[in-house]
């Protein structure tokens, strides 16, 4: 099981252990946060997939950003996982066709890309991750995303503020 110490590496934790959803049961399933996660790599959206389903986070899954565009109606999702590199339709692309759609939902951009983190505010996006995923932080910066009051999301993506989140693999965000 992952806990929140652990970092997601393309489908296993950070001991290499294959992640694994034991399903919880959980019930009020229309009150959980409807998350969609983008990635190409199986492996990386069922790892992230798994850890949020056990926090309590309702999955969507797509694996290019023109079936995710396709598929979702981006007012019906609370906060969007996208990563950069997606076949089809590139990331930012994909970002731009669920932003259109609904101007305030919450993005974290999750990549493998480094400088990716300047176009990613400018863009308005809540947070860029960098990969491997720190569970923790993830979890964290979700839950700050979600709760965030809309009338400081509106501030930031219009560029009237720059507290978008940005957590590299090598440098963390100091507290």
């Amino acid at each position: 099981m992952i806990t929140a110490h652990d970092t997601i590496y393309h489908g296993s934790n950070m001991n290499g252990k294959p992640v694994h959803n034991d399903g919880d049961g959980q019930s009020a399933k229309s009150l959980k946060k409807k998350i969609l996660i983008v990635d190409d790599d199986a492996s990386v959206r069922n790892s992230i997939g798994n850890v949020l389903r056990e926090a309590g986070y309702d999955v969507l899954q797509s694996g290019d950003g023109q079936e995710a565009l396709a598929k979702f109606d981006a007012r019906e999702i609370d906060l969007l996982m996208l990563d950069l590199n997606l076949p089809n339709k590139s990331g930012w692309d994909t970002f731009e066709g669920f932003t259109s759609r609904n101007p305030t939902l919450p993005t974290i951009i999750i990549t493998g890309q480094s400088r990716q983190s300047q176009m990613a505010m400018a863009a308005g996006a809540g947070a860029l991750m960098e990969k491997p995923l720190d569970v923790s932080e993830l979890l964290q910066t979700m839950q700050e995303l979600l709760t965030e009051p809309e009338e400081a999301r509106l501030r930031r993506m219009s560029g009237y503020s720059k507290d978008g989140r940005f957590v590299s693999r090598y440098i963390r965000p100091r507290k």
